[in-house]
């Protein structure tokens, strides 16, 4: 296994709240995040990654996006956009499976009009949880 990087945060969407919840501890098993909202809705989109870089694209062309707002599960300082479908990570103790790149939601524009043009192959890409297991802020990520 090759150390690619590591966990930044962690959030959950539930149906009792209406913004994005920071965690430092999730669990996963293969119906996905314990707790979230779209447990067990949808196993291929179960955990959406994102890259540091998504913000930071964003930041470099003059727009600044609050915390969380790609709905993204972990924030990472890797960029897995390019890992083809079938590509497995080891986060803490959970082993994660590339399954798609995430699709563009209508709520970017109201951030800024520019942002889904922007963002169109860099918000994050979805995983499914191939071994359930326990994800921490600061866990490392491997190939």
């Amino acid at each position: 296994m090759k150390h690619v990087g590591e966990v930044l945060s962690l959030t959950i969407s539930t149906t009792e709240t209406r913004s994005p919840m920071e965690k430092h501890t999730i669990f996963v098993d293969t119906k996905g995040i314990v707790g979230d909202k779209h447990y067990n809705k949808d196993p291929e989109r179960s955990i959406l990654l994102t890259s540091i870089d998504s913000y930071l694209l964003a930041k470099n062309h003059s727009i600044q996006i609050p915390d969380h707002a790609l709905g993204e599960n972990l924030l990472i300082d890797y960029n897995p956009y390019k890992l083809s479908p079938g590509t497995r990570l080891q986060i803490g103790s959970a082993i994660l499976e590339i399954s798609q790149p995430c699709t563009l939601c209508k709520h970017l524009s109201c951030i800024d009009s520019k942002l889904p043009k922007l963002l169109k192959h860099d918000r994050g890409i979805f995983a499914k949880v191939i071994q359930k297991g326990e994800i921490k802020t600061g866990d490392s990520i491997a190939l």
